[in-house]
């Protein structure tokens, strides 16, 4: 019989992480779930997941939960899927180096910290694969959105770097790149968005109301919202082909983008999601 393989996923109180936690274990994979708060870490424990405490943001809890994950797992690890992250929206005019900093602690310095702590682990253990979850903003940028683009532009980039020096290895690395999936991204985006932009010092007050109003509607971002599960079945292949893809895209607008951005000018480019509004 052939060993368990492993897996440590980051982000899974909800949304993808939550989904692809436990389908995983279903499909027989060895499931470390880790959240930021222990309520939510309790809570995947009853739900029959084995669970640890990571915040991504925190340089102790990223090397305290990796401890604990390796310990579970009698000190190897088969893979690892980076997705916890969130959205800040607001103009880039709006966002003070506090909040960018934040931003960028979440979704982009915490998930290389773990990721090199990871990748000395798996090169001690001939191989293993890692996913980054990133985004269609990861290479297509749209306004009001711009913390957000700027974080996952620079995860893109690092893990085309990564992907390249670790070509020598039994290492993978694949980046996920869905556009609107069900989850509360929307929920957490809004609470980011109230906390760090002072609507009444801006001159996009306007739309910042506007922004408001679509973070709060109840239901699908968009038609073209697909369920976590549309995530599950990127990752699956990338933890299972022999050939791992660099790139997977998830749901149309995503599609959409990266066939626009291979035909069209930057300036029309521009003129597209320049008419995507708050």
């Amino acid at each position: 019989m052939s060993q368990q393989r492993s897996i440590l996923i980051t982000g899974c109180s909800t949304g993808i992480g939550y989904y692809c936690a436990h389908a995983l274990k279903q499909d027989g994979w060895q499931v470390i779930a880790s959240c930021r708060h222990s309520e939510d870490v309790d809570r995947l424990k009853s739900e029959g997941l084995q669970a640890i405490q990571l915040d991504v943001a925190d340089s102790d809890s990223i090397f305290q939960g990796l401890e604990q994950a390796l310990a579970l797992t009698d000190g190897k690890l088969d893979a690892l899927f980076n997705n916890g992250a969130y959205g800040q929206p607001g103009a880039a005019e709006d966002l003070t180096r506090a909040t960018l900093r934040k931003q960028f602690e979440t979704n982009f310095f915490g998930w290389c910290e773990l990721t090199n702590a990871v990748i000395k682990v798996m090169l001690n253990n001939n191989g293993g694969r890692i996913i980054h979850n990133s985004s269609v903003l990861g290479f297509a940028a749209m306004p009001f959105r711009g913390a957000y683009n700027a974080s996952k532009f620079a995860l893109e980039g690092m893990a085309d770097t990564m992907r390249l020096e670790l070509a020598d290895t039994d290492i993978q690395l694949s980046l996920i790149e869905p556009g609107p999936i069900t989850s509360d991204f929307r929920k957490n985006a809004l609470r980011a968005l109230e906390s760090n932009i002072d609507f009444n010092e801006s001159r996009h007050g306007f739309k910042y109301a506007a922004a408001v109003h679509r973070l709060a509607k109840e239901g699908p971002a968009s038609k073209f919202t697909l369920g976590p599960e549309a995530v599950y079945k990127r990752l699956t292949h990338a933890l299972n082909a022999k050939r791992a893809k660099p790139r997977y895209y998830v749901t149309f607008p995503t599609y959409l983008m990266g066939t626009l951005k291979r035909f069209l000018s930057t300036r029309m480019m521009d003129k597209i999601l320049g008419r995507i509004s708050s």
